[in-house]
């Protein structure tokens, strides 16, 4: 759940990367082109939300340099132009969707969150891996016996990581980069921390350890 903010109005990122955290995000924010288009093709993010106007260039521009480069993931564009002309040519540039300034917190929430369900090809907000269900809107998890567990961020974090991709091996270096922006250091006992969290709440047989490689969430009771 990574997410690139590009947005050079310093009010209007750190706003938006509080609630974006809140929402179980973890941010990398930058308010210059050059370093955007940087990141969003060394890292590995789930959706990028981009401002068009920036001081040393163009949003347009930058995801044009991802795609041309064969980068895929979902991006919102953010503008205070609201001509059609403008919207049909982010969405040719290869923008996913187009949100005109000023907006709704809620509405940016629910298209971000469309376009991952969108990426992954899920139409619900719901992810399933075998009997547990995770509630992304509310960060919850239910458990086979018909419990709703509350999360905390980073532990809904590191579940729908495994979730939205069940019986796939992580590495813990892989994780991290999941669960952290570039600004935090966590080492790599944070992980299994974290991991013994989620089996106390999930049952202990859910998070199969393969030792030496990482972690799979298997779905057993």
């Amino acid at each position: 759940m990574r997410l690139l903010l590009v947005e050079d109005d310093p009010l209007l990122q750190s706003t938006l990367r509080q609630s974006l955290e809140h929402a179980g995000f973890a941010v990398d924010a930058s308010d210059s082109a050059s370093t955007a288009a940087q990141l969003g093709l060394q890292e590995n993010y789930r959706v990028a939300v981009v401002d068009i106007g920036l001081p040393d260039g163009d949003g347009l521009e930058i995801m044009q340099q991802w795609r041309h480069a064969g980068c895929e993931m979902p991006v919102l564009l953010l503008t205070a132009r609201d001509s059609w002309q403008d919207k049909v040519n982010g969405l040719k540039a290869g923008a996913d969707d187009y949100l005109a300034k000023p907006f709704h917190w809620e509405e940016l929430l629910a298209r971000l969150q469309a376009l991952i369900r969108r990426s992954e090809g899920r139409t619900s907000s719901t992810i399933e891996a075998g009997r547990y269900r995770l509630d992304e809107e509310r960060q919850r998890v239910c458990t086979p016996d018909g419990q709703w567990h509350g999360l905390t961020g980073t532990e809904f974090r590191l579940l729908r990581c495994f979730m939205s991709r069940p019986n796939r091996l992580f590495s813990k270096e892989e994780l991290l980069e999941q669960l952290y922006n570039l600004e935090a250091e966590p080492s790599l006992n944070t992980i299994e921390a974290y991991i013994r969290r989620l089996r106390l709440l999930i049952g202990r047989n859910a998070i199969q350890t393969q030792r030496g490689q990482g972690y799979v969430f298997t779905a057993q009771e």
